[in-house]
């Protein structure tokens, strides 16, 4: 089925970007969720490995090869995992609390910073 993972019940792994120094920024932000916030966004992540491509309203190009996972979290908030595609992963990297309609500039400039930097093997 177009869209659909060519092996369905294989999914796409997902790693987290990591610093020159070790640190994970994602992972370091996902702990300092509560533990339903936590849940909700990483089901979401798996929904994606699963079934990437995938639209919206979960996923959202936003253009240079960098996708949105969007989750509702409680209290009305809605979190942002930014993410690419490189080989045979889904490399998340960056997240955050979404203060406004539109993802920030800030956190999409971080984004593909931090994805030309995996891509040039930095």
């Amino acid at each position: 089925m177009p869209g659909m993972n060519q092996d369905s019940a294989a999914p796409i792994p997902i790693v987290f970007y990591r610093t020159a120094a070790g640190g994970e920024p994602v992972r370091e932000w996902l702990k300092g969720l509560d533990e339903a916030d936590r849940r909700r966004v990483g089901q979401d992540l798996q929904r994606v490995q699963f079934r990437f491509p995938i639209g919206m309203p979960l996923c959202r190009a936003l253009g240079e090869g960098m996708w949105e996972v969007r989750t509702q979290l409680s209290s009305n908030r809605i979190a942002r995992v930014l993410f690419f595609k490189h080989g045979a992963e889904l490399v998340a990297v960056n997240g955050f609390i979404k203060k406004s309609q539109a993802t920030s500039k800030e956190e999409l400039r971080l984004a593909i910073g931090r994805k030309k930097e995996v891509e040039s093997g930095a």
